[in-house]
């Protein structure tokens, strides 16, 4: 059995506040939304340059439930732009939080982390150069001996 893509699938309280945030922040397209007679949005899907992700509203009868940032992060989407700055900024005018400015990284990248206002932790990066696997594990341990 070969795998052939991998979506992520985001639990978010306002299906409709998550798509208009993605549209501001990030210039995703909203594909297309699946909405209850009651007005729960069930299933949507929002297109990233050519990346799927999908997201519903909360399904507490199947314990399906949005995220508690005061819980902390089990998982971060990272988004890897042209500009990670300009990208920081815009999100952070569409509504979303600061967690950590960019910055440039030993992995070759310029990234910073913001907190959409769904409760979700998005990386946003940019390559700044290219680094060997090798040379990334040299970096990572000479950082990790600075304490």
């Amino acid at each position: 059995m070969a795998s052939r893509e991998l979506f992520a699938y985001l639990c978010v309280a306002d299906a409709a506040r998550a798509i208009a945030f993605y549209r501001e922040a990030f210039d995703a397209t909203e594909m297309f939304r699946l909405v209850e007679p009651g007005g729960r949005i069930g299933h949507a899907e929002v297109d990233f340059g050519g990346t799927t992700l999908m997201l519903c509203e909360e399904f507490p009868e199947l314990g399906i439930r949005r995220p508690d940032p005061s819980h902390g992060h089990s998982a971060t989407l990272h988004l890897h732009v042209d500009d990670a700055d300009t990208t920081i900024r815009r999100a952070i005018a569409a509504g979303a939080t600061l967690e950590r400015a960019a910055s440039d990284a030993f992995y070759g990248e310029r990234s910073g982390v913001v907190i959409d206002p769904c409760g979700h932790r998005w990386s946003i990066g940019h390559s700044i150069e290219d680094v060997t696997p090798e040379e990334m594990q040299r970096r990572y341990a000479a950082l990790m001996a600075q304490g």
